[in-house]
């Protein structure tokens, strides 16, 4: 079937949106706590071998006062994540509730998530790219810890979660409600 002003494809709704956003949600969480508490990168010289957190890493950045550094660090690794979380469980519970907030912002709320994931891989970008340029093989390398591979995990998980919402539940939602 078509749309007779666009022609573009019409799809149905999935009924089973909701339980896949939970389910995508739920695995990202889960995947968010070994990413920090395991390290995200391990640091070895020819005299010492270190292991850096995420929060970690920003309070290292801090104590040699790299303090916009520590703040992007924190910010995309901590901040945005949690936010990202919050906004998503926000979402799925307006729908199910059927209003919390008015349909206008629930639109801008998943507007916001959609652009976030767009560059949510950035810290996992980083550890590559710091892993494939810091080789000195006798010297120094700095190699990936397993929190790197939790957090793109959970960054994956969580971008999966906000595709699987319809925002067509909003308009659901708020005419139910009405």
């Amino acid at each position: 079937m078509r749309c007779r002003r666009c022609h573009g494809p019409i799809r149905s709704r999935d009924p089973h949106s909701l339980q896949k956003v939970w389910a995508w949600l739920i695995a990202g969480m889960i995947a968010f706590i070994p990413a920090n508490l395991y390290p995200m990168l391990i640091t070895k010289t020819l005299v010492d071998s270190s292991e850096s957190t995420i929060i970690g890493g920003a309070i290292e950045l801090v104590q040699h006062h790299n303090y916009g550094i520590a703040a992007i660090v924190f910010v995309a690794s901590i901040v945005i994540p949690v936010g990202k979380f919050i906004a998503i469980i926000y979402l799925a519970l307006s729908v199910q509730r059927k209003k919390i907030m008015n349909m206008h912002q629930r639109h801008k709320l998943f507007d916001i998530v959609e652009f976030i994931g767009r560059w949510s891989m950035i810290d996992v970008f980083v550890v590559a790219i710091l892993s494939a340029l810091v080789q000195l093989n006798a010297v120094a390398t700095i190699n990936p810890g397993i929190a790197a591979l939790s957090f793109a995990l959970s960054v994956i998980f969580t971008m999966l979660s906000a595709l699987a919402f319809d925002p067509r539940l909003i308009w659901d939602a708020d005419r139910t409600a009405a």
